[in-house]
């Protein structure tokens, strides 16, 4: 992503692109540092730390825009909703992608709020480190991350000195990875947000509750999933048990598999060489099978076994060093193959995203340890990469339809 520093006219620019944001702050100094510290995020300081950027563009001040980030009262909520409305503009609409992910942000010690040892994905182990939700609207090749939350570890919600010497709110209790996403995808849809289907790694597509939730709220999905999930054949029933049996339970008509077994079972000639999208390389293509299963994630009966949910496209994608991957997708059954790969390959596009935001906008170099200033400067990243998407299609807005427009319940 280009840098915008070297445009002499880039921080008018912003002036008017920020005044959004400026409108839903409580007051001038607050509208002030807020600009600055956006403007601090992009300059061309290698360090993104509070003390690097004010030396940039509040020289001798940073202690008001630590006072800022970390103490002064302010919500992040309305300026997330003018972040969606900035997104929606960008990249929104039929066709958009809303992608569920995490990010980590590598920290030595334990006392950063929400710090803990837990698995990294960008290591491929576990590590010491902060764990974010990520919430990125997708259009193309174009992200513009909207939601950025902290998952906080069970040992941080049980430990009351940490909780307390960091602001965590008492209230707070445990909230797993996949409820913390529905509940930031209420509140990105409470605003607004404009997408047409959620995409998402087997992190969050192995939860059942995940699924179910995203299915709740009539949106259309594609998952990564584990190739030991539980399946049954489509053409399965579910019968009542019969009076003159000891079992309690309705009993499915077929018995469940594994998703590789029920793959297996469709044998090599079941996959097609298959191209989602023409790459800077040329076309991006794999080969992929995909069936039509219900998925084993109804009610559990007997010895923990689950009744045949909906519905669902089983998908495998078996790779060139021959690695398969596994997916779920609620799409309906008249859904061409080809939509199913395109919509499950778009997912990539977050990781470009959160890799810009750490090596150019300085997301991991926050310093301090207060749940108000990682969230803040969180949310902060978010914006000054959403400007720079809007530089980087040259500063233009898309129509939306009037159905996708702000809803009601983000207005000041």
């Amino acid at each position: 992503m280009a840098r915008v520093a070297a445009d002499a006219d880039w921080q008018s620019d912003l002036e008017r692109w920020f005044e959004p944001f400026r409108e839903r702050l409580g007051n001038k100094v607050q509208r002030t540092m807020a600009r600055h510290y956006v403007r601090g995020l992009m300059s061309e300081s290698p360090r993104k730390s509070i003390e690097p950027m004010a030396e940039r563009v509040l020289p001798g001040k940073s202690q008001n825009l630590h006072h800022f980030i970390s103490v002064s009262a302010w919500g992040r909520e309305s300026l997330g909703a003018a972040l969606v409305e900035k997104a929606n503009e960008l990249v929104g609409g039929p066709g958009s992608h809303l992608v569920v992910d995490d990010t980590n942000l590598h920290k030595k010690g334990r006392l950063s709020v929400g710090v803990a040892r837990q698995y990294s994905s960008e290591v491929g182990k576990l590590d010491n480190c902060q764990s974010l939700v990520s919430l990125t609207m997708a259009r193309g090749e174009v992200p513009v991350p909207v939601g950025l939350e902290l998952y906080m570890p069970e040992e941080w919600i049980d430990d009351a000195e940490r909780r307390k010497r960091c602001g965590v709110p008492e209230e707070l209790a445990y909230r797993p990875k996949w409820q913390i996403a529905l509940e930031e995808i209420d509140r990105i849809m409470a605003c607004g947000a404009a997408f047409s289907d959620v995409l998402s790694d087997v992190g969050y597509g192995r939860n059942a509750e995940f699924r179910r939730g995203l299915s709740e709220r009539k949106l259309r999905w594609a998952v990564g999933i584990d190739a030991h999930q539980r399946v049954y054949p489509s053409t399965t029933r579910i019968n009542p048990p019969s009076p003159n049996s000891r079992a309690k339970h309705p009993v499915p008509s077929r018995t469940s598999m594994s998703a590789r077994e029920m793959i297996d079972s469709l044998g090599p000639e079941a996959f097609r060489k298959i191209t989602w999208r023409t790459g800077t390389k040329g076309p991006l293509s794999g080969r992929f099978a995909a069936v039509r299963v219900r998925v084993a994630d109804g009610p559990r009966i007997a010895h923990s076994k689950r009744l045949p949910g909906k519905q669902a496209w089983l998908v495998c994608e078996w790779r060139a060093n021959d690695e398969k991957k596994y997916y779920l997708s609620n799409l309906p059954r008249k859904a061409r193959r080809r939509e199913l790969i395109r919509m499950i390959k778009a997912r990539w596009i977050c990781e470009q995203a959160h890799q810009q935001m750490k090596e150019e906008l300085g997301l991991g170099h926050f310093e301090g340890r207060s749940w108000n200033g990682l969230r803040r400067h969180a949310l902060l990243t978010m914006i000054a990469f959403a400007y720079l998407q809007y530089r980087r299609l040259g500063g233009k807005k898309r129509a939306l339809p009037v159905a996708h427009r702000r809803s009601q319940a983000c207005r000041r």
